[in-house]
């Protein structure tokens, strides 16, 4: 029997109460697909930040590192200032363990309500690879006379040759691997390039140049180039033109929340922080939501969701695609995917998933 080792950090807010059924379902696929999960939880979070003023210790960070996953809840509490806990935890445990992908996958479950008149699951299935590690959030830059009339503020977008090859790499791998035509729902598998090329001249001409690079070691991927703002057009008007898009790490956290709201909201959203050499983190995009804190009124089904593409990454690939499937089946049930609007508990849903993947 293989045996994984899961760093498990509930966080804050409703983030354990989420991570409670994630870890439900993952337990119900280890007793029908016959692997373990040596599973640690962590205390890192607000409680941990204001009972003892400790951020995320090295001591911790370090045993994050001997672990094949993370499987996280949310972190944020209104009590903290925002940006400690943000740039102290989330920010940290992604340059320090180089997790250079952000993987979101855009799956419209079937009975989940779209914005998108006319579209349904089989028009909103695609998946965006952000770059993670680069751009305008390193942090480069500064402002001069910030209190007078002629303070001039800089934010700098900067990304090496490195950071662009292994992010276009690993988007062509998954698109190989996990797009249209490799999953049987199409003919061909593609990969979209999104940029502001002409705008942003020296950056593009730096990442069209690797794209075109990387690609032709791909030559069963189609290549495409979309801007960005037509882009967000296309995901509203036409998502199911799109397959695999790899982009840059603004672009990418702007247009992945667009597309959260076209698969039924952050309910349902899941996502991995991933170094494909090192520890990965998977987890519910949809903050802690302290207003729900131990209703039972919050949705699960981001967090399990997120569960399966843990087991993904780690090659139980039949076990993740059986959550995906139980997921399927539970949706339809469900009056929405709003919290305190399921009609279930939060617990109730992660029963009916875990029995449907346990059949």
């Amino acid at each position: 029997m293989k045996h994984y080792k899961i760093a498990v950090v509930p966080g804050d807010g409703t983030g354990p109460e989420v991570i409670a059924e994630g870890m439900k379902v993952l337990n119900a696929a280890e007793r029908k697909f016959g692997f373990a999960l040596d599973a640690t939880t962590y205390d890192v979070g607000a409680g941990r930040y204001l009972a003892t003023g400790e951020i995320l210790p090295d001591t911790v960070l370090d045993e994050f590192r001997g672990h094949d996953a993370m499987f996280l809840g949310a972190i944020g509490d209104p009590r903290v200032k925002p940006g400690i806990l943000e740039k102290g935890i989330l920010l940290r445990m992604r340059f320090e363990l180089d997790q250079y992908i952000n993987l979101r996958p855009i799956r419209l479950y079937p009975g989940v309500d779209t914005p998108l008149k006319g579209k349904g699951p089989a028009d909103i299935d695609y998946c965006v690879v952000r770059e993670n590690s680069g751009g305008l959030y390193t942090g480069m830059g500064g402002i001069s006379r910030p209190d007078s009339k002629d303070a001039v503020a800089t934010q700098i977008m900067a990304y090496t040759y490195e950071q662009v090859e292994r992010c276009c790499r690993y988007a062509f791998e998954y698109a190989r691997k996990y797009g249209k035509k490799a999953r049987g729902v199409g003919d061909k598998n593609t990969l979209a390039l999104v940029g502001k090329s002409n705008v942003l001249t020296y950056m593009y001409q730096l990442w069209n140049r690797v794209f075109a690079e990387v690609g032709a070691d791909y030559p069963d991927v189609e290549r495409q180039y979309f801007h960005v703002d037509a882009t967000t057009l296309y995901m509203v008007a036409s998502p199911e033109m799109f397959d695999v898009i790899v982009t840059e790490n603004m672009f990418g956290d702007i247009i992945t929340d667009l597309a959260a709201i076209t698969q039924g909201g952050l309910g349902v959203s899941s996502g991995g922080n991933i170094n494909p050499n090192g520890v990965s983190m998977f987890e519910p995009i949809g903050g802690t939501a302290p207003m729900w804190t131990g209703k039972h009124a919050i949705n699960p089904i981001a967090a399990i969701g997120a569960g399966a593409m843990m087991l993904e990454h780690l090659g139980e690939a039949e076990a993740a695609r059986a959550i995906t499937r139980a997921i399927a089946t539970v949706t339809p049930k469900m009056k929405s995917q709003l919290a305190n609007e399921m009609g279930f508990t939060t617990e109730q849903v992660g029963d009916m998933i875990a029995a449907a993947v346990a059949e």
